[in-house]
């Protein structure tokens, strides 16, 4: 409105007094004022609220980036392809009822303390969509966490299932219990839990926690990879056999940062550094010790690094620099002694998410209960009554209110994952859509799953004389696929695992019959044909029987290559001609 036709508004209304003339420009100019600043800072703040998402978001890169250099080279498209899938199996699921279940009723009736949300499904009165995105991409980051972890061996179905179980309903209940205005842990409850509630700042126990202990669940049902602590046949090796990933320099490509306000930012910075030199120092004294050499892992200053960052996540808004630097360096600490227990303890973990995400996350929370300042928890969340134990000694007082919420919250998050994720992944388990087949695992999942090249390099060089036997077996599993199809058959194709590589899964079976074999045949002749198996090459013409299977191989495969040569299946020569 123009200062012209206020003034001839307020003219026409009150008449030729001169003080209420002046008193309703005035008026109506102070709220045309003060509508343009609500508008622009609601403007700023959906701005910033993006911006912080996309930030955020662009994590799921880094993740990508860390998963593809950790594993092997015939596993790469494997790995993007899933972590590509758990964004947006994430989306999907956060979508459809993860939001509502995370912050519905949080906004509308703020005084009542709820276990669940309850409104807001598929964006529905959702006012602020900006807040929806920014909220996502912590869902999506959790849900990747778990990514790295299952590599090399994980059934593509199983990545999607439960990427959308998690942001759906696991992940959305810890947000509404922590972040929500209705959550019972959280701070921002007009109640709240022993007067303080739980702070975690931006995520180490909500994102963090969830998506490790998530991750160490996986793991422990899906098992180990193939020849990591067992042999190919199942033989308990002597030490784990390393499996380093093809590029670690594609590793520090993942290694990023999110953190924009000013003092979060330089806590956040100092965090990483101290995590970063801790890790590299103790792993090159360790390996000093044991080697006598003096050498550099860049792998534990990256994971290091992150761990830095993971464990400041909490109390990056609540703690001073100084209390930043002691937090990073113990996070690194503590993720080089738990990816060491991991090994130990025989649980396979191919990027190091669980002694990144949940060793770093549940120290970060439990840190703000130790060093968190009155002041900044003045500042952040109106309230300094129950400060770090470090400081209630301070004071005088041995007040550990803080320290026991986030203790409740810690052990709250762990069980709520350990008992909803444990049964999902057992049941994935259980029906075979959660491990990949094993012969698959061996010559990698690119080939089975995305139509990657057979690649024969960069392998063990115990494995590399019987690589080629692997590859037959694997072009010759192709065509059994193909003769079964074409006689309308079906394979019974279990994933179930077992440490001999011809056990469980149905390469190892004789899926073959005789009656099948005469039918597919019939008039034409047969041709003499070496007998091939997992590990070694046979010319002989006896029968030659796989390990943990009564398959015969004798003549079948002139009869799969008579059914599968019209069905599109490369023969073995176009493969490695091609491929290797």
């Amino acid at each position: 409105m123009s200062g012209g036709s206020t003034y001839q508004t307020c003219l026409a209304s009150v008449g030729g007094d001169t003080d209420a003339l002046l008193e309703c420009v005035a008026g109506t100019l102070d709220a045309a004022m003060n509508t343009a600043t609500d508008s622009v800072t609601n403007s700023v703040n959906t701005f910033f609220l993006i911006f912080a998402a996309i930030l955020v978001f662009f994590m799921q890169t880094g993740f990508a980036m860390i998963c593809a250099g950790s594993v092997r080279v015939n596993n790469v498209q494997n790995t993007l392809l899933k972590n590509l899938l758990d964004a947006c199996g994430a989306s999907l699921g956060f979508y459809t009822v993860g939001y509502a279940f995370a912050f519905g009723g949080s906004f509308s009736n703020p005084s009542q303390t709820t276990f669940i949300g309850n409104t807001n499904f598929f964006l529905m009165d959702v006012e602020n969509q900006a807040f929806w995105l920014f909220q996502f991409a912590f869902a999506a980051t959790s849900a990747t966490i778990v990514a790295g972890t299952l590599a090399e061996r994980c059934q593509m179905s199983a990545y999607l299932c439960y990427s959308v179980a998690l942001s759906a309903f696991v992940y959305p209940v810890v947000v509404h219990s922590i972040w929500s205005n209705n959550g019972f842990l959280s701070a921002n409850n007009s109640n709240p839990l022993l007067g303080i509630g739980m702070v975690d700042f931006a995520g180490s126990c909500v994102v963090h926690v969830t998506g490790g202990m998530t991750a160490l669940i996986a793991t422990n049902i899906l098992g180990p990879r193939t020849g990591r602590f067992r042999d190919i046949r199942g033989n308990l090796l002597e030490k784990p056999r390393p499996m380093p990933g093809h590029s670690v320099a594609l590793q520090m490509l993942g290694n990023d940062n999110y953190e924009v306000v000013s003092h979060v930012a330089i806590n956040t910075t100092l965090a990483a550094a101290a995590g970063t030199v801790m890790a590299l120092f103790i792993g090159t004294a360790i390996q000093e010790h044991n080697t006598g050499e003096v050498t550099f892992n860049l792998s534990y200053a990256m994971n290091g690094c992150l761990a830095g960052l993971v464990s400041i996540t909490a109390g990056c808004a609540v703690v001073q620099s100084w209390a930043a630097l002691i937090i990073g360096a113990i996070g690194g600490a503590l993720f080089l002694g738990c990816s060491k227990l991991l090994v130990k303890r025989r649980i396979d973990d191919a990027v190091d998410a669980v002694p990144v995400h949940l060793s770093s996350g549940i120290w970060g929370s439990l840190s703000v209960g130790l060093l968190a300042d009155p002041t900044w928890l003045s500042k952040v969340y109106g309230n300094s009554n129950h400060a770090g134990w470090f400081y209630s000694w301070s004071r005088g007082s041995a007040d550990a209110r803080l320290l026991a919420c986030q203790v409740i919250g810690v052990l709250f998050v762990i069980g709520w994952v350990t008992v909803t994720m444990t049964p999902f992944f057992w049941l994935l388990h259980y029906f075979g859509f959660l491990r990949a087949d094993s012969l698959e695992e061996v010559v990698g999942l690119d080939v089975g799953y995305t139509g990657g090249a057979l690649h024969k390099r960069l392998h063990d060089k115990d494995d590399d004389q019987n690589y080629s036997a692997y590859l037959d077996e694997y072009v010759h599993r192709r065509k059994e696929r193909a003769f079964m199809k074409n006689t309308s058959g079906h394979i019974p194709a279990s994933s179930v695992h077992s440490p001999s590589l011809h056990g469980h899964s149905y390469h190892g079976r004789k899926v073959i019959t005789p009656a099948m074999k005469e039918e597919a045949m019939g008039n034409s002749s047969v041709r003499s044909n070496s007998s091939v198996r997992v590990g070694a090459v046979s010319n002989s013409s006896e029968s030659v029987k796989s390990p943990g299977s009564d398959r015969d191989w004798k003549d079948n495969d002139n009869a799969v290559m008579d059914s599968s040569r019209d069905s599109g299946v490369p023969s073995l020569s176009s493969v490695k001609e091609e491929h290797v």
